[in-house]
């Protein structure tokens, strides 16, 4: 009987030294996991403050002054990092600084060194007609109800360092022909695509 007692102590001991080692070994493989996940959580932070400071930033539109193409309260995804690369051009929507507390969301009809004017709500750069594919229903419309959708003006220089905005909707839009040309530093980025309402998800042109 000492015989037996001795073995069932002996395994009895056996099993309390592999218990006791076995819980700081999982106490330690959770603690790791939590810190891969916090470790992991934490990149994915800085990942997206990067990517908003650098490369997209979100933009909600106020106001009608881009009607048809954009209407008050579209959510967009603006691409800041695209003018860093390319020069801004004619047609492209941007985002830009008008003031220290409000930008504007416009496009641009003319860059620096063109001259633009309108003559018969048709655009002219460098005296030659240039077509606007984004305003032809809002000009039948206009013609259709009596008046011109854009107002004669110029013809107008651009500056070297700026760029010639106005808004699609072009009886309702403080535009250069008020504020004048608008600098290439004050561009926050392009307007790519409107995320919200999601039924109007698109790209932007």
């Amino acid at each position: 009987m000492g015989r037996m007692d001795g073995v069932k102590s002996y395994i009895k001991g056996l099993n309390l030294v592999e218990q006791t080692s076995y819980q700081p070994r999982k106490s330690r493989k959770y603690k790791s996991e939590i810190y891969e996940w916090v470790k992991a959580l934490f990149f994915a932070v800085i990942l997206a403050l990067l990517i908003r400071a650098f490369v997209f930033v979100p933009f909600v539109v106020d106001g009608s002054s881009m009607v048809p193409t954009l209407e008050d309260t579209n959510r967009l995804i603006v691409n800041k990092l695209i003018y860093r690369i390319n020069s801004p051009g004619p047609g492209d929507v941007i985002v830009f600084h008008a003031t220290k507390e409000q930008d504007y969301i416009k496009r641009i009809i003319a860059t620096a060194g063109q001259t633009v004017a309108v003559r018969g709500d048709k655009l002219y750069i460098n005296g030659r007609i240039k077509d606007e594919p984004y305003l032809r229903a809002s000009k039948e419309q206009a013609k259709a109800d009596g008046f011109v959708l854009t107002e004669d003006f110029g013809p107008v220089r651009v500056p070297e360092g700026t760029v010639f905005v106005m808004g699609d909707n072009r009886r309702n839009s403080t535009d250069s022909r008020v504020i004048g040309p608008v600098r290439v530093d004050s561009i926050v980025g392009k307007a790519e695509v409107i995320v919200w309402p999601f039924h109007k998800f698109r790209m932007i042109h």
